[in-house]
């Protein structure tokens, strides 16, 4: 009887030291909140990876290229960045074979108000075709002109797209150009010899085209 009263207190002792042992190691180790905040993402990661592609259609810029080119449509997807954006461009139902030049213009129809030359591209066989730029092409997408040896403006917003034919003759010889007697010249291209638009975003208001509903 002796020894189990002796014995059983120091099963006692023994636990409540293993105790206060494990409580000073738990005290003394990280935090895992801590850790795991340590590694979240900060403001401008999150920022930059809440954005939205944007995407929208270009449509036939008037009855004539309907008629000439009925399936002729187009697709733009926008992908915001932190710095620039990335936009993508697919057609399809235009002329094979083709080359055609995308502006970035202030309204979609003539006289198209400013317009930016943005870049080329050519289509397939099938008339279809795809380009990829990046820049600013968002609701911060804007020309000026604060003076110099040609013209003066101020900073002038341009939300809208158009596509046009890179050699006049290409839509004079489809039959985009009903009446007209020989190919009608543009100014639309790198050379500035260009056909007749084909493509464009009247699907949108002048004063709201699609780029202004891009944000970054």
């Amino acid at each position: 009887m002796l020894y189990r009263t002796i014995r059983r207190p120091r099963i006692w002792l023994l636990g409540l030291l293993s105790l206060v042992t494990l409580g000073i190691i738990s005290a003394c180790s990280p935090n895992p909140t801590i850790l795991t905040n340590s590694l979240a993402p900060t403001n401008n990661v999150l920022k930059s990876n809440s954005a939205k592609a944007f995407e929208f259609n270009m449509v036939p810029s008037s009855p004539a290229i309907k008629a000439c080119l009925p399936n002729a449509k187009g697709h733009v997807d926008i992908t915001p960045g932190v710095n620039n954006d990335e936009l993508k461009i697919s057609v399809s139902g235009l002329a094979p074979n083709t080359g055609f030049a995308l502006f970035v213009i202030e309204i979609p129809n003539s006289p198209f108000g400013v317009a930016w030359y943005q870049t080329d591209m050519t289509t397939d066989s099938k008339g279809s075709g795809s380009a990829t730029v990046r820049g600013i092409l968002d609701v911060e997408t804007f020309s000026l002109s604060l003076g110099g040896p040609t013209t003066t403006f101020k900073p002038t917003h341009q939300y809208h797209l158009g596509l046009w034919f890179g050699d006049p003759n290409t839509p004079f010889k489809l039959g985009c150009e009903p009446g007209a007697k020989k190919p009608i010249v543009t100014p639309f291209d790198g050379d500035q010899v260009a056909g007749v638009q084909v493509l464009n975003t009247s699907n949108f208001p002048n004063n709201a085209g699609p780029l202004s509903k891009a944000h970054r």
